[in-house]
């Protein structure tokens, strides 16, 4: 009997912990030569594999052409997942799809991938990759219909979008039961739209139905659906293109109802924070300093202590500081014997900030232009803030050319603490400055100082 067990263990164990490969292929080829393989893991990437990129060629279209490919082994102790292969830097950087024990093969365009990928193996990826060109064909024709109507609701569609209807549901019912107990089977329920029954003779009624049934069919506590991109990628949707208005202050109010609606449906508290921080990183991008600080006060300091990241905060405080918009982070000085503070100093309406420094020679020329067109404007102050290696030259500069400016003397110069709370990483730098020191422009050179004091 244990002759005969014995066999079948081995068996059972070669299967269990098989090498799978992942083979793929670019046309067209790619100038550049590396390959990284990750898995997806909530809204972070893990580091699974590398490979450089080979020219081969293969037969598309009739005819031989050059492609970049490779293949790598996946280690024995893959797990099922959602795996992104990232070939460039810059543009159209990478494709996703799913392992789930077999080996994958594909090829697609590098210039929009996932639009164009083809597998030659893979089961999974093949059945997925079937159902998004189905149903998106079923449902393009079933809007078709409907946008028709809201153009022209003379149009007596009633029956034809009935159709179409039943024809989207068949599809998506099809593929449902076809995926059942495989690993794209939470995709697909997911992808699912939740269309009218009835065709819409109002645009509004057509908006408002694809907005309050977006989260329907899509499940934040599926642990699949959670390591991939697919959830990231809705709410993405749901923030930035379903909630969208023209008007800039009616979209703040859209991006923040739309982040707590968003957020409602997330129950795990890990990865709740998780979308806290991408959503902080997507606002960081247009520097929306209003909704990064929505986020963290209503939301991210709400979370569990033990869950909350301080460097990650501190981070991002530290990154926004010196923002439009943000009072001024305060640093003091000693001038003629006293004692001064930025955020005391009350001698005028608004203050010019800049840091600088005697070693530069675009500061040794914009410096004396700046401290004579200073002279018309009576009502604003300069604070110049040298940074300086020592006092030397400084002191000599600023007692014969400055005179009537706030002079700071800033020492240790790129890694003066007051320079790198402010992140300046080039000199001269300027902050235009209310009377209460908040940061009312941040101009990028001196003429742009100019023009907006003009204005003022």
């Amino acid at each position: 009997m244990i002759k005969k067990i014995l066999p079948i263990l081995l068996l059972i164990s070669s299967i269990s912990y098989a090498q799978h490969t992942i083979k793929g292929a670019m046309s067209p080829k790619l100038e550049t030569d590396w390959l990284i393989l990750y898995k997806i893991e909530g809204t972070k990437q893990v580091f699974v594999n590398n490979t450089t990129l080979k020219t081969d060629s293969l037969l598309i279209g009739g005819k031989k052409e050059a492609v970049s490919s490779f293949a790598l082994k996946l280690p024995a102790s893959a797990k099922p997942g959602t795996y992104r292969a990232t070939y460039a830097l810059e543009g159209a950087t990478f494709i996703d799809f799913f392992y789930n024990n077999e080996d994958v093969s594909f090829i697609f365009n590098p210039e929009y991938p996932q639009e164009s990928v083809a597998y030659t193996e893979s089961s999974e990826n093949t059945l997925y990759n079937n159902y998004n060109r189905d149903i998106s064909m079923m449902q393009q024709r079933l809007d078709s219909i409907q946008i028709a109507v809201l153009q022209n609701p003379s149009l007596d569609f009633k029956e034809k979008y009935k159709k179409a209807y039943r024809d989207v549901n068949a599809v998506q019912n099809k593929y449902v039961e076809s995926a059942k107990g495989k690993y794209v089977a939470p995709f697909i329920i997911a992808s699912a739209r939740k269309n009218t029954p009835e065709i819409l003779n109002s645009a509004n009624d057509y908006l408002a139905n694809i907005k309050n049934t977006f989260f329907d069919y899509l499940d934040f506590s599926n642990k699949t659906l959670m390591n991939s991109s697919f959830l990231i990628n809705r709410v993405l949707d749901y923030v930035f293109y379903i909630n969208y208005a023209e008007d800039l202050e009616q979209q703040q109010v859209l991006f923040k109802s739309s982040i707590d609606t968003v957020l409602s449906k997330i129950n795990n508290q890990s990865y709740k924070r998780d979308i806290i921080q991408f959503l902080i990183e997507q606002f960081e991008t247009s520097k929306n300093l209003e909704i990064i600080d929505y986020l963290f006060e209503k939301h991210y300091n709400k979370l569990p202590i033990n869950l909350q990241d301080s460097k990650f905060k501190n981070e991002k405080q530290a990154l926004f500081a010196a923002e439009i918009g943000r009072i001024a982070p305060d640093f003091s000085w000693t001038e003629n014997g006293r004692n001064l503070k930025l955020s005391t100093l009350n001698d005028a309406e608004n203050y010019v900030l800049v840091f600088w420094s005697t070693g530069c020679s675009h500061c040794l020329r914009e410096i004396p232009e700046l401290y004579s067109y200073m002279k018309t404007k009576p009502n604003t102050k300069v604070i110049a803030f040298a940074l300086e290696n020592d006092s030397y030259a400084w002191s000599t500069y600023k007692n014969t050319n400055l005179q009537g400016w706030h002079n700071v003397l800033g020492l240790n110069k790129w890694v003066n603490e007051t320079a790198r709370t402010y992140q300046i990483n080039s000199t001269p730098t300027y902050f235009v400055l209310d009377k209460n020191k908040k940061i009312i422009e941040k101009p990028n050179e001196i003429n742009d100082v100019k023009e907006f004091l003009e204005k003022k």
